[in-house]
């Protein structure tokens, strides 16, 4: 085995569906997965083999090499500024986050992560439900923020590459400026079908197949990761802005012709 794909020590903070759900890949990989959340996980950790902590000041006292942040867009404030890192014992560790914005937690980090740790904002742009069948080929953001433990880093980001993941090195800034129309557009359009309350019927087109299954994907994901798209993303503001004006543009189009009889 060469150094950059020995196996790395894992700790994870949040240990919610998606955690669980880049834990099980890590540790068939042979990596060994601490974790630590606010609700009680541990029968769900050791079915998964991972040693599970409640109390933080335990975990973080763990040599771990990695510790990655896995809460929610709306809870994460509130999490970093709550961990008592001077418990951390790796100097430098690896903290990175996986969060659906990126310029955020890019800053919140920043200001608030001692200078002794090292930080990696990443993006895997795939869940449990596409990333069921496999990760080959999805895309996995990241930007290296502040590295020093460079073989640290490349072991972690080799768990994904190793997968088949589509690396795509950006900035945060350019994430949430590509992310604010693919993703959050994605998002709305999907929740307003939603409320349209759209269903199959007996004759449905390919077309309308396609809105049918991206209203089911968008509901599978919590209204908190879609507000947190939405406050945390200035740019996602301006879309919204965007996709209202284009709609009234369209019905004044559609009036328009209808005036014309």
């Amino acid at each position: 085995m060469s150094s950059s794909s020995e196996a790395l020590k894992i700790g994870i903070i949040g240990f919610g569906p998606f955690a669980q759900f880049l834990a099980s890949t890590m540790v068939k990989q042979g990596h060994t997965l601490t974790a630590t959340s606010r609700s009680d996980h541990s029968e769900l950790s050791s079915h998964l083999g991972v040693n599970f902590f409640r109390d933080i000041n335990t975990f973080l006292e763990v040599d771990n090499d990695v510790i990655l942040l896995c809460t929610s867009i709306v809870s994460l404030s509130e999490v970093v500024k709550s961990i008592p890192f001077h418990l951390v014992k790796r100097k430098p560790t690896l903290f990175a986050e996986v969060l659906s914005v990126k310029t955020y937690p890019k800053d919140l980090l920043i200001q608030e992560l001692p200078e002794t740790m090292d930080l990696l904002c990443t993006h895997p742009m795939f869940g449990p439900e596409s990333g069921r069948e496999g990760w080959n080929g999805l895309p996995f953001v990241f930007e290296k923020v502040r590295i020093r433990d460079q073989d640290i880093c490349s072991r972690f980001l080799q768990i994904f590459e190793q997968e088949g993941c589509r690396m795509v090195e950006i900035t945060c800034e350019e994430h949430d400026k590509q992310a604010a129309r693919s993703q959050f557009l994605t998002h709305t359009i999907g929740r307003i079908l939603s409320e349209m309350d759209i269903n199959s019927t007996s004759m449905d087109t390919k077309g309308f197949q396609t809105l049918l299954q991206l209203k089911e994907n968008t509901m599978k994901d919590s209204f908190d990761l879609y507000s947190g798209l939405f406050i945390h993303n200035k740019l996602a503001q301006q879309e919204l802005k965007n996709l209202e004006l284009a709609l009234q543009t369209v019905k004044q189009r559609l009036f328009d012709r209808m005036d014309e009889k």
